[in-house]
């Protein structure tokens, strides 16, 4: 069986990482390589980077700036914002990503998700969703437009299968920034119409929200943006926590298999003679 997969979104807005708050506020991070540099050496999966602006600001993808986020990370990187023909998918291949993300275009041209498919294989080809409850059905959330469309996720999704998605990304517009976990209904619901792999996105606070999700549901990997970036060896400490109930990818030098957490999974103060003793050891940089 494959293992879960944790990834980090990295929401970009006019060249800056932010954090989101359901999608009408954004927080200032900082700059797009740092971010991903440090992600991919506290030992995340895969890293989605998605430029928000690119697609209201009519600009298109920013290759220059996928080019330099390119080196700085070693893990699966998947890129949207932008993105709206196979032009533009070529390049940003030939600037390092491994796989696309559409979400405009694969509602308002569909062919692209076809072609997409055909020229570059499904397993690159990433639909994302982002999904809104209303009126307790979920509807398809046009982040441009800043609401609901008259189309239910599910059916789209499926669809979106159909016509060569090799995965879905699917974003809880209600749980964005909230820290109050995955929306466990919407996962369940997108794993039970689609056999691609799902990744989960929108509400995670920390490794017990992944917990959850992935004992509650059949996602392939979920992912978080917001709280990886506010401390250090973020993901790290967060799977070291998973691990212990679930079995991921923790590969590492600064595993934390040991490590005892508090209620909001932080690290808990080793004794001083154990802290003392660590003085000592010599641990050679490691390349991941």
């Amino acid at each position: 069986m494959l293992k879960k997969r944790i990834a980090a979104t990295v929401v970009v807005r006019d060249g800056i990482v932010v954090q989101s708050i359901g999608f009408e506020k954004y927080l200032p991070v900082g700059k797009p390589d740092i971010a991903i540099e440090f992600l991919n050496q506290w030992g995340v999966d895969e890293i989605i980077l998605i430029d928000i602006s690119a697609t209201k600001n009519n600009t298109g993808p920013q290759f220059d700036v996928i080019r330099e986020v390119s080196k700085k990370g070693f893990v699966p990187l998947t890129v949207g914002g932008g993105v709206s023909n196979i032009e533009q998918i070529r390049e940003l291949m030939n600037c390092g990503a491994d796989k696309i993300s559409i979400n405009k275009a694969a509602i308002h041209n569909k062919a692209l998700i076809t072609e997409a498919a055909h020229i570059f294989g499904n397993q690159c080809v990433v639909v994302s969703l982002d999904a809104i409850k209303i009126d307790g059905k979920y509807k398809v959330y046009d982040y441009i437009l800043r609401k609901h469309l008259d189309i239910e996720v599910f059916s789209f999704a499926k669809e979106a299968e159909r016509l060569g998605a090799g995965e879905i990304l699917i974003n809880s517009v209600d749980r964005d920034g909230s820290y109050l976990g995955f929306d466990i209904e919407l996962m369940n619901e997108i794993c039970a119409v689609v056999n691609i792999p799902v990744i989960a996105a929108g509400g995670a606070k920390n490794a017990n929200d992944f917990i959850e999700v992935f004992s509650k549901t059949k996602v392939s990997a979920a992912s978080a943006a917001n709280f990886f970036n506010f401390f250090e060896h973020s993901v790290n400490i967060t799977k070291a926590k998973i691990n212990k109930e679930i079995n991921i990818r923790l590969e590492t030098f600064a595993d934390y298999k040991d490590a005892e957490f508090d209620s909001d999974i932080r690290l808990k103060k080793k004794a001083d003679d154990v802290l003392e003793s660590m003085l000592y050891l010599k641990i050679e940089k490691e390349i991941i």
